[in-house]
């Protein structure tokens, strides 16, 4: 559910040693269904990109709907009311863990807004791993009855252990999912003492230290509009430290009977959600919080997204929207 809104400035210079002599290089591949790239001070850089691709793996097998095997893909398919999540590689099993308790955290901060049981919901509306065709003529009692599948509520991890009030449940972590990735590149740098880096996954960032230039890494936030190029900048903003994610609805949706339908399933009503924000980034400690709170937003509208942030204190939010004279405007809680 999360779609490329963040451009990356200076990611695709080649570059030289720092003014101290420091090597930075760029690590480039794929992932998660997308791309990464990596702005990195380090030495051994065939080394790192090993690690990371190794790492990048795991987390796809712990959490992608894509891979027939993955812990999530496991769990969707098991139709039982207790299911065991131990895994011959542990940290398979620690990353599904990690990736529902944040769910939780935001599910429950956000009032719901951000579910990642609306995996029934995704495959019926023709964004999901079911590779179903776009809907032509909706069935609304299929979505009432899909709709009593979601609430991450109904969910309960103990231990190892997840029960479904519903044999039927699925989960989808792809609003988590690559922000999740990032801040594990992250963690592999800090436990390497990187102190300096630049970390995107399908848009999704996490920032720490300093470019090569010796200034605060820089990433843009682009105009949410489908005629816009990818390099086409709402606003540019310095980031360090933290994670940054971006999400939208004017790039991963169609058209049919004359109503357009947008990735973003609203898990209250069921439907895909269009509303007057075109695009919200959120910036947090982390991107995998970052990644969540911004999917919440975009099923929330401008008011309700605008309060959560206001209310938030461990994040700031960005959110892009068109005034009455059709003019791109933003509410900005980072402009104080």
């Amino acid at each position: 559910m999360r779609i490329f809104l963040i451009g990356i400035v200076f990611l695709f210079q080649i570059i030289s040693c720092s003014p101290i002599d420091k090597e930075y290089f760029v690590l480039s591949g794929k992932t998660m269904g997308t791309t990464y790239n990596i702005n990195v001070e380090g030495n051994d850089k065939d080394k790192l990109q090993s690690e990371i691709d190794q790492l990048l793996l795991r987390v796809n097998a712990a959490t992608s709907t894509y891979e027939k095997n993955s812990l999530i893909s496991l769990f969707n398919k098991n139709y039982k009311t207790y299911i065991s999540l131990v895994s011959k590689d542990t940290i398979l099993t620690n990353y599904f863990n990690e990736n529902f308790r944040l769910s939780q955290q935001i599910y429950n901060q956000t009032y719901g807004a951000f579910d990642p049981t609306v995996m029934p919901l995704v495959n019926y509306w023709g964004f999901g791993y079911s590779g179903r065709d776009h809907i032509e003529h909706v069935d609304t009692s299929e979505v009432i009855h899909l709709l009593s599948l979601t609430g991450l509520n109904k969910l309960e991890l103990d231990g190892q252990i997840i029960k479904k009030a519903n044999q039927a449940m699925e989960l989808d972590f792809s609003g988590i999912a690559k922000g999740f990735g990032v801040d594990q590149v992250a963690d592999l740098f800090d436990g390497k003492g990187i102190i300096n880096y630049y970390i995107e996954i399908g848009g999704e960032v996490f920032a720490k230290g300093l470019n090569s230039k010796g200034i605060t890494w820089r990433t843009g936030v682009s105009i949410p509009s489908p005629n816009s190029n990818i390099n086409d900048y709402q606003q540019v903003i310095e980031i360090s430290n933290k994670g940054i994610a971006t999400s939208g609805n004017y790039r991963n949706y169609y058209e049919t009977d004359g109503k357009i339908y947008s990735h973003t399933i609203n898990p209250k009503t069921g439907f895909p959600e269009r509303n007057d924000v075109l695009s919200a980034t959120i910036i947090a400690e982390s991107c995998a919080l970052a990644d969540g709170y911004a999917t919440a937003c975009m099923v929330l509208g401008l008011e309700n997204a605008m309060k959560l942030i206001k209310t938030t204190p461990e994040i700031e939010g960005i959110l892009i929207y068109q005034n009455e004279k059709g003019e791109f405007v933003s509410f900005d809680s980072t402009n104080k």
